[in-house]
């Protein structure tokens, strides 16, 4: 397994990148943005194919590097169902499987700190964005923080977790790097509570400043949504409306980008065929299979995902090889319920 633990002075922020191998798939959780530079050196110098960038939380002390790594990899963004944020391409929610090849992580959500702050559990650690830092934990006095959620987070879900399971923070400013389930739970100053009252009553007289970046960091954090203006612009989207009169038509090839677990928990639009979005640069390409059938058949493609996101990248991928009239559904499945347009498979 390939782990590195990266850190931004600026911030105090720690960065983790997982991989199963070298060529492999690799994912990243909480990048920063002036870090994205030595991100894809690091990538590139492992040989890694960036597929996923996640955030734990909406980050008040730095601009998170989620939709410039995006830009530049084409990966697929994910942060929690809570998050205020306008667009990113998956979001997960409590138990929710975040796959690459290799790697796993369950979605835990820890509330408290944030009204939308997530954990991540993997394997033996768990990455705990700002709810359980080092010796610490994450004032709740912003952006929706609440005291007795954090409470509940913590000794309800966190500490619950078995005791050697190693603890990697979003944020250190003593320069500890990592700790434990078991070390937190016996030394963490803030844990040492008789009750939940206890809790909220330290949590609500710290009186901290407001962190430095906090009026430039929370409203760009709030907007990392690719542009599908720009797709749009360019002729290559349909509203839900254009899109649901081509639906079941032989002209066309409607191609379903989400994975596995989003299409059972959501359902899918009728007629769909499923092409996940990690593998869709080979189906693609010339000789691969949506390449082949829509130059075969001279369908057109018309990609659609959650939100819109990966579809919108989708089609600039598919136009980079010449498959001139594919086209994506701008606002993804979501806003096709939300204009009420049939969907089948999901769950009552």
């Amino acid at each position: 397994m390939i782990f590195r633990q990266l850190f931004d002075s600026v911030s105090c922020t720690y960065t983790y990148l997982a991989a199963s191998r070298r060529g492999g798939e690799a994912l990243i959780i909480d990048p920063v943005l002036d870090k994205v530079d030595r991100y894809l050196q690091l990538l590139d110098e492992l040989d890694l194919k960036l597929v996923k960038a996640v955030d734990t939380h909406v980050h008040a002390d730095h601009i998170t590097g989620l939709g410039a790594l995006r830009d530049r990899t084409r990966c697929i963004t994910v942060m929690g169902e809570q998050s205020g944020v306008d667009v990113v391409s998956v979001r997960v929610g409590e138990g929710d499987r975040i796959d690459i090849e290799g790697v796993s992580l369950r979605a835990l959500y820890t509330p408290g700190h944030t009204d939308d702050s997530y954990s991540f559990l993997m394997d033996d650690r768990v990455f705990t964005g700002d709810t359980l830092l080092i010796r610490g934990t994450g004032r709740t006095d912003f952006q929706n923080g609440d005291a007795e959620a954090q409470y509940d987070s913590l000794f309800n879900k966190l500490l619950k977790l078995p005791d050697e399971t190693l603890v990697y923070p979003a944020h250190d400013y003593k320069g500890d790097t990592v700790s434990t389930i078991a070390e937190e739970r016996a030394c963490n100053p803030r844990l040492q509570v008789a009750s939940r009252a206890d809790y909220v009553a330290l949590m609500n007289d710290l009186k901290l400043p407001n962190p430095k970046m906090m009026d430039v960091a929370v409203p760009a954090n709030l907007r990392v949504g690719l542009h599908q203006d720009e797709v749009e612009a360019r002729g290559w989207s349909l509203t839900c409306a254009e899109a649901a009169e081509l639906v079941g038509t032989p002209d066309i090839i409607l191609v379903d980008l989400r994975e596995v677990a989003e299409r059972e928990r959501h359902g899918e639009i009728p007629g769909a065929v499923h092409a996940p979005y990690v593998e869709l640069r080979e189906h693609v390409a010339p000789g691969g299979l949506l390449h082949e059938l829509a130059a075969a058949t001279g369908k057109r493609l018309v990609f659609y995902c959650a939100y819109g996101e990966r579809s919108a990248m989708a089609v600039q991928s598919a136009q980079e090889v010449g498959l001139a009239r594919a086209c994506h559904i701008k606002g993804g499945l979501d806003a096709w319920k939300q204009a009420g347009r049939p969907v089948s498979g999901a769950p009552d």
